[in-house]
């Protein structure tokens, strides 16, 4: 499976208030401020590098601490600067916009670890937002997740046909030109989906989604019964 995702930050722009339920935030958790610094220091990577944006690194992120084997940080962070992995420039500082990625790194971490909710990092679009359907405002992080796969391939060879249900959960908002016409069973899953309604279904399916996945490449920290459905997070404008 091979799916070629371009970085969302050119074809759309965001109102960086990502949705959020509320509930009591994680230690190391970023506020919205530190989203938004987060973004304009992703911004600020210098052409001709294609940096991902806040939502589909959020993501790839995902996708990273899904895989089977730990992915070491220095593999996995030159995709965030650019979408092909080149090497940032010599005398460019971005410790800063990588110590804000660590930060989300571990938060993810956790929460994936102990099977519990995490606020994805969606935003709605600033233009016909009224109008949008889930799927479009959903795209760059699922994109970011299928960015995070395609680098590193081994939780699609390792976790095979069990992988097809959670991962048509998040699949089905991307383009149907960007799956591959020979993931047939994929394919059949997603058309047997019904879309979901509103964004906050959507964005839901998002953390449920990765935490079935988490059961298949990281069992280790399984719970004895599936999580139970969270409220769903309003938008926020």
């Amino acid at each position: 499976m091979r799916i070629g995702i371009a970085p969302a930050r050119d074809n759309r722009r965001m109102n960086t208030r990502p949705m959020r339920r509320p509930t009591a935030a994680p230690q190391q958790a970023l506020t919205e401020g530190d989203i938004d610094t987060l973004q304009a220091l992703l911004d600020d990577v210098p052409a001709p590098l294609e940096p991902l944006d806040a939502s589909m690194l959020d993501g790839y992120l995902c996708g990273v601490l899904l895989q089977p084997q730990r992915i070491t940080e220095p593999r996995w962070m030159p995709w965030v600067t650019d979408i092909d992995g080149r090497a940032l420039p010599s005398g460019f500082d971005a410790s800063r916009l990588q110590a804000l990625v660590r930060r989300r790194h571990a938060e993810l971490d956790a929460a994936i670890e102990s099977r519990q909710w995490f606020d994805p990092w969606v935003f709605e679009l600033e233009d016909d937002a009224e109008s949008a359907v889930p799927s479009q405002t959903v795209y760059p992080w699922v994109a970011g997740f299928a960015t995070a796969l395609e680098c590193f391939p081994a939780l699609l060879r390792d976790a095979g046909s069990a992988l097809i249900e959670p991962l048509a959960l998040l699949y089905r908002h991307l383009d149907a030109d960007d799956l591959e016409d020979d993931d047939a069973a994929l394919l059949e899953e997603i058309e047997s989906l019904e879309p979901p309604q509103t964004l906050a279904e959507a964005v839901e399916d998002l953390v449920r989604a990765s935490l079935l996945i988490a059961d298949l490449s990281r069992p280790a920290a399984a719970r004895a019964e599936a999580p139970r459905a969270r409220p769903r997070p309003r938008p926020r404008r």
